[in-house]
């Protein structure tokens, strides 16, 4: 499937490893040179503002979308091509999800593991079948493969829930895997104004 917006959910950050601030430039970078909008939380430090700027000097756009109560706190990314401004947090992620063709996670903390597990849930429920990523830069990521293979061990995930998530360290490859398997298609246990 087409891929002409992703939505990026990570750290407003920068992280303890120079690696992970480099791996959001270069990500952005590849997002401006496929031509493919940045979709993210409208940030303009760490990991976000990272992506964004990085999108932006290579001439793609980028829409970004803040709630207003850190919009207030000027943490906005002045230089986004679109912003919306938006009441709750809430509001943010199901805008951020409507505008976008697939989701990637990069590191980040609390706030980016509650987006991912949030839209991998929505896909599990049948509420969207987009494609949903994560780019495991250092390994950052492998304490989350070992959990979610816990998770099917104990009985909590279906072992063909395993492919809604793609993992890989290559951004390029994670890309290119997005585009070409969709999700499996599932049985759809609730409409979107049932969450």
């Amino acid at each position: 499937m087409p891929l002409h917006s992703l939505c990026v959910f990570c750290g407003s950050s920068d992280g303890a490893r120079s690696e992970y601030l480099e791996a959001a430039t270069a990500f952005g970078r590849l997002l401006a040179t496929m031509g493919t909008t940045l979709v993210y939380g409208g940030g303009a430090t760490g990991m976000m503002g990272a992506v964004a700027d990085a999108v932006l000097a290579g001439g793609g756009s980028v829409v970004g979308v803040i709630p207003k109560s850190l919009a207030l706190k000027e943490i906005m990314h002045e230089g986004a091509t679109e912003m919306h401004v938006v009441d709750s947090m809430h509001e943010r992620k199901a805008l951020m999800a409507s505008l976008a063709d697939g989701f990637v996670v990069l590191p980040g903390g609390f706030g980016t593991m509650e987006e991912m597990f949030e839209i991998v849930t929505w896909l599990q429920l049948g509420l969207h079948r987009k494609p949903c990523g994560v780019l495991n830069v250092e390994g950052y990521y492998d304490p989350l493969v070992a959990l979610i293979e816990r998770f099917i061990e104990e009985g909590f995930v279906a072992n063909e829930h395993r492919s809604l998530l793609l993992i890989d360290s290559d951004p390029i490859r994670l890309v290119e895997r997005m585009a070409i398997h969709p999700p499996p298609r599932l049985p759809r246990w609730l409409r979107p104004d049932e969450t």
